[in-house]
Order: structure tokens, then C-alpha cells, then sequence
């Protein structure tokens, strides 16, 4: 079983940026691999980016590449997405998910974390 929690979310300016982070408990996160999604409102769930518990692959929807940088500390049970240059479009709950492949669907991901919330302002 893995728990995970994010945090990191808030209100920021086009064109600035913010730092999430997802922090696994009760387990470690290795050898799992890590995703984010993010929601906005009346939309499906959106592949944001996953990282392989090696962290020796990264992998990015086109649009957050080159804007979106996912990182892990294994020994921290932690995965932070720095997010840059963020759009009015980034605005969404982001959620972080775990399991044993890194995949763009997900319905891949048994294990969710509850969501943080970004919103940009235009």
C-alpha cells in the first residue's frame, strides 16, 4: 500500500511559477514509478509527466515540455514538478500517482494522492 500526498499548490501569476511536491508514507516509493495529472474543471483527467523509479527516464506531455521539470529523492520518498512559465491553461487539481510502470493512462495508477490545487491568473 502506498499513501501519498501532495502539496505545493496555490494561486500564481501567468508567466511564474510553482513547486509541487508528492510525498509518499508507509512505504517507500522505490521501486514505483511516478506520475502527475491534473483535472480542471469538466475535463478528463490529463497526463502531466512520470518518472521511472530510477529516475533514469522522464516523460512529459507536449504541452508542459520544456516548462515542466519532474524529479524524485528516492531516499526522501519524494517527487517534485517544478512547473514554469505557467499558463492560464496549467490551471487545474494535480494529483500525483504510483505504481510499478510509468504510463500516460491512468488507469495505470492504483495509488492517488488527494490533489492540490494550481490556479494561474491572467
Amino acid at each position: 500500500q502506498v499513501t501519498l500526498v501532495e502539496s505545493g499548490g496555490g494561486l500564481v501569476q501567468a508567466g511564474g511559477s510553482l513547486r509541487l511536491s508528492c510525498v509518499a508514507s508507509a512505504r517507500t516509493f522505490s521501486p514505483y514509478a511516478v506520475a502527475w495529472f491534473r483535472q480542471a474543471p469538466g475535463k478528463e483527467r490529463e497526463f502531466v509527466s512520470a518518472i521511472k523509479w530510477s529516475a533514469d527516464d522522464t516523460y512529459y506531455a507536449d504541452s508542459v515540455k520544456g516548462r515542466f521539470t519532474m524529479s524524485r529523492d528516492n531516499p526522501k520518498n519524494t517527487v517534485y514538478l517544478q512547473m514554469n512559465s505557467l499558463k492560464p491553461e496549467d490551471a487545474a487539481v494535480y494529483f500525483c500517482a504510483s505504481e510499478t510502470v510509468a504510463a500516460r493512462n491512468p488507469r495505470t495508477y492504483e495509488f492517488w494522492g488527494q490533489g492540490t490545487q494550481v490556479t494561474v491568473s491572467s
